[in-house]
């Protein structure tokens, strides 16, 4: 365990964002997440869970106790074509992918490439080209930073839908997150109809992927169009597409034939955010040294030496000119602090 007096969050926001936070505790077991909360005072408060910062926009020093998981464990049972996967909080996301790939466990393919950590990954709802990770959880473990007392939440108590989960609001830095169980088909289902995946397979001369072959299909796509933090500071997509009624879509697509959507529900439909921006002559800009990303408008990018402020004066001019336009509010995915 390490207990850190005034530590720089700078490597812990994939925004390269230079803050720091009154006290930094990083666990590597629940019985060290344990003791360190036996020993919290009031003084050590507010307290917040904090992983690799991936969907994390810090604005201002943190006046309070950061809790970072540095639990990696990840335990495998197969059985009759079921997987059951625990895996630690602090376990990087894509190394959970490419592990549930050699095991023979199913569905996540789609979400590779996805920054960050197993917990942060529980929490946002993370997903891409169609799929999402609760459709896959099972049961999330968790200690109460109040009481230390230990919980265990079944998927349909953390009332999951698109970019959200209860511990973005009513649960938000009350409870840490130790371990995410999921549960896994081992019969291969690939989902190829969203966006450009099965183009991008046709060009490679691939009709049926290996579930290899489309992990390895996805990461190109996402490394072509989205900037590497350790290159270019962000937090990948910043906004969440929005979703509208159908009469709102429908209003629209008179004016702009060529807009894509995604269809929902009867009544729904999923407009990219990105898209939008990019009408809007957002792709490319940058107001001083925070920026979008030229080649995916759904990106804020830190050019270098960019404070939270001023990726946050970004987004509220890229809001207002969406709004403006197309009468439509898009609302930041990255949580600003």
């Amino acid at each position: 365990m390490r207990d850190i007096r005034n530590h720089s969050l700078l490597h812990h926001n994939t925004f390269g964002i230079d803050v720091s936070c009154r006290r930094f505790i990083e666990f590597n077991t629940k019985a060290e997440l344990l003791e360190a909360l036996s020993r919290l005072t009031e003084a050590d408060y507010p307290i917040m869970p904090l992983g690799k910062g991936s969907n994390l926009l810090l604005t201002k020093d943190f006046d309070g106790t950061v809790l970072c998981s540095n639990i990696r464990s990840i335990d495998i049972a197969i059985n009759n074509h079921q997987a059951v996967i625990k895996s630690g909080s602090g376990v990087v996301w894509d190394d959970l992918v490419a592990t549930c790939v050699e095991q023979g466990a199913y569905g996540l393919e789609n979400l590779s490439l996805i920054p960050g950590t197993v917990g942060a990954a529980a929490v946002q709802n993370i997903g891409a080209y169609g799929s999402e990770v609760n459709h896959f959880i099972h049961s999330i473990m968790a200690v109460e930073i109040a009481t230390g007392h230990e919980v265990k939440f079944a998927r349909a108590d953390c009332q999951y839908a698109y970019r959200y989960s209860k511990f973005k609001d009513e649960w938000k830095n009350r409870f840490v997150i130790t371990h995410v169980e999921f549960r896994f088909d081992c019969t291969y289902r690939p989902h190829l109809d969203y966006g450009n995946i099965r183009a991008a397979l046709q060009r490679q001369g691939i009709e049926h992927p290996t579930p290899q072959q489309l992990r390895q299909t996805i990461i190109a796509i996402r490394q072509a169009k989205l900037p590497d933090p350790q290159v270019q500071g962000n937090a990948g997509s910043f906004f969440m597409n929005p979703i509208v009624d159908r009469k709102v879509y429908e209003r629209l697509a008179m004016q702009y034939p060529q807009m894509p959507h995604y269809t929902i529900d009867d009544e729904h439909e999923k407009i990219p955010a990105g898209w939008l921006i990019d009408q809007c002559g957002w792709k490319g800009r940058s107001m001083g040294a925070a920026g979008v990303h030229d080649k995916q408008a759904l990106v804020l990018v830190n050019r270098g030496g960019a404070t939270g402020s001023d990726i946050v004066k970004l987004c509220e001019a890229i809001r207002h000119d969406v709004f403006q336009r197309f009468d439509i509010i898009i609302k930041p995915e990255v949580n600003i602090l």
